[in-house]
């Protein structure tokens, strides 16, 4: 072994700009496929006798100094586990190296002190430092006072300063703090110095590596980013702290990041009252908590790319949303699905140019309609939904959206029953599948005017093609001892009937079918169409109700 000169202290070529640029998270390039041999060699040397002996072993297969780090860092990682016992009483634990090796398990101070031997041993500077850490049982927005919680190392690479944290990269400790679990973290090794100051403030400030360094204020102020918001490629969020206070009612959050990360959010672990909005690089969030005092936020992200290896959604914040009063004509229905609104994953399932794309539609009399244009191959479906009372039927849910073909346009056409706050939830299959519909998206609908009452529109069945149209009447229930006007666009038949208590033949005029009928004596109509002229049968493709005298 080589002998290590003393460690240097930083000097201005080792520091790096705060806040972030958001360029890497790392302090100097790092190629982790080229490591990947190596790693693989480091996890399965297999020597606990002596700190020397280990350092040799992994040193076989380490060339340049980053090697060598990396290696130590690797086997640390996979092989110290966090003593949770000995968290609780201190003074027994030793974190002496060999005593470390020895037991296979440490504190923070020990996982420092063995990375700190192991460098020397290996010829290179490492410098154990300490400080305070927004680790477990941190609390959002307390204050640190009293001696530092924490420590972590400073190794010396290709002429500068960079930082890292074995204790952290090795795995976690549950909420009761009596079980580790090794959950390796990339994240944590040779952090960027604008990222490892958010949860990590050393006692001696030049050891932040910034320019300029942090108050302790300021760093009890910061937004805590967990490692899970920078590995999924999450960038920023607003607010920039962690306590938020409603106006009106309401509190907003927002998250850049780069394209294709899906969110959820949980208050008070729940996601029914707020409105989240899926954008192309991040998220809005708008919170209308419906209780004053204050209540805890987390939002989750997951990435949408199918490689991903594990597709769960990650904490990647967490808030505390102080409510002082409640905006209760902001209760959304349950039915309710978050994200709200078309986004770039409603387009990625065939959802294209939505003529709103805002997540909620106001309307005052109770009538709106939406348009798509719609990937190849796509089959719809609608429905309509409720909370209270007047909650609707799933058929008659259906049956308040009327769905508009026109070559690969889409038109959704909804007629509200009543007042109040509807859900319009958006399915869809290929044509070609058998299977059921997914739930792509949903939107919010909003009608204030209690003079509204639209009847459903008429019931279709199978034979009502996907292109033909309804022109008129659009209501299912038509007038009693009235003349009704019928026009329908339909193709590729060959006649069609209304039959109410007389038969009514209508006639065909530049693609349109168009005739009368009489609503008299009657409770329902039925159109039908004859298919082929030499066929005797009709099939039924639309119903109507009648009023009632």
């Amino acid at each position: 072994f080589q002998k290590t000169e003393a460690p240097r202290p930083p000097g201005a070529k080792d520091l790096h700009a705060y806040p972030w640029d958001k360029s890497s998270l790392k302090s100097m390039p790092v190629d982790l496929q080229q490591l990947e041999k190596l790693d693989a060699y480091a996890l399965k040397v297999n020597v606990t006798n002596s700190v020397e002996e280990l350092v040799k072993a992994l040193l076989k297969q380490a060339r340049t100094d980053l090697e060598k780090v990396r290696a130590i860092w690797m086997w640390i990682c996979h092989h110290i586990e966090y003593d949770v016992v000995g968290y609780h009483n201190k003074s027994q634990v030793s974190s002496k190296p060999r005593d470390v090796l020895q037991m296979g398990k440490s504190i923070c101070e020990g996982y420092a002190e063995l990375f700190e031997h192991m460098c020397s041993l290996a010829g290179i500077q490492c410098k154990k430092l300490s400080g305070h850490a927004k680790g477990h049982g941190y609390k959002t927005g307390q204050t640190f006072t009293g001696d530092s919680d924490h420590a972590w190392n400073a190794v010396y690479l290709e002429g500068r300063w960079h930082l890292l944290d074995s204790t952290w990269g090795s795995g976690s400790v549950d909420d009761s703090f009596t079980k580790f679990t090794y959950r390796y973290n990339e994240f944590y090794f040779l952090t960027h110095p604008a990222l490892f100051i958010n949860n990590h403030f050393p006692d001696n400030s030049n050891w932040q590596l910034l320019k300029p360094t942090l108050t302790l204020k300021e760093f009890e102020n910061n937004m805590l980013h967990n490692s899970n918001f920078y590995t999924l490629g999450l960038l920023a969020a607003h607010p920039e702290t962690p306590i938020i206070r409603t106006v009106n009612g309401k509190a907003s959050v927002s998250v850049d990041c780069r394209s294709g990360t899906l969110f959820m959010f949980k208050l008070k672990g729940t996601d029914e009252h707020g409105l989240m909005t899926l954008k192309r690089h991040g998220m809005e969030l708008d919170i209308y908590p419906q209780k004053t005092g204050s209540h805890k936020l987390e939002i989750f992200a997951k990435s949408s790319k199918a490689e991903a290896s594990d597709d769960v959604y990650k904490c990647v914040l967490e808030y505390v949303v102080e409510c002082e009063s409640v905006d209760k004509a902001m209760r959304f229905p349950k039915d309710l699905h978050q994200p709200v609104g078309p986004s770039w994953f409603s387009e990625r399932q065939g959802f294209l140019r939505p003529s709103h794309r805002e997540p909620v539609l106001h309307t005052n009399d109770g009538r709106c309609s939406l348009t798509f244009t719609l990937g190849k191959d796509i089959s719809v479906l609608t429905s309509l939904h409720t909370d209270g009372s007047s909650s609707l039927a799933e058929d008659m849910g259906r049956r308040h959206v009327l769905q508009i073909h026109r070559r690969n346009q889409i038109e959704l056409k909804v007629h509200l029953p009543h007042a109040g706050n509807f859900v319009l939830k958006i399915y869809s299959k290929k044509k070609s599948d058998p299977g059921n519909y997914d739930y792509i998206f949903n939107y919010l609908i909003r009608c204030l005017n209690t003079e509204v009452k639209w009847p459903a529109f008429p019931q279709s069945y199978s034979k009502w093609l996907q292109d033909y149209e309804i022109v008129e009447p659009l209501s299912g229930l038509l007038p009693a001892n009235r003349n009704v006007q019928f026009k329908l666009k339909m193709h590729g038949i060959a006649k069609v009937l209304v039959q109410a208590e007389n038969t009514y033949p209508l006639t065909q005029n530049k693609g349109c079918w168009e005739g009368t009928c009489n609503t008299s004596g009657c409770r329902e109509v039925f159109v039908m169409v004859h298919e082929n002229a030499n066929h005797s049968f009709y099939s039924h493709v639309l119903k109507y109700e009648v009023e009632t005298q």
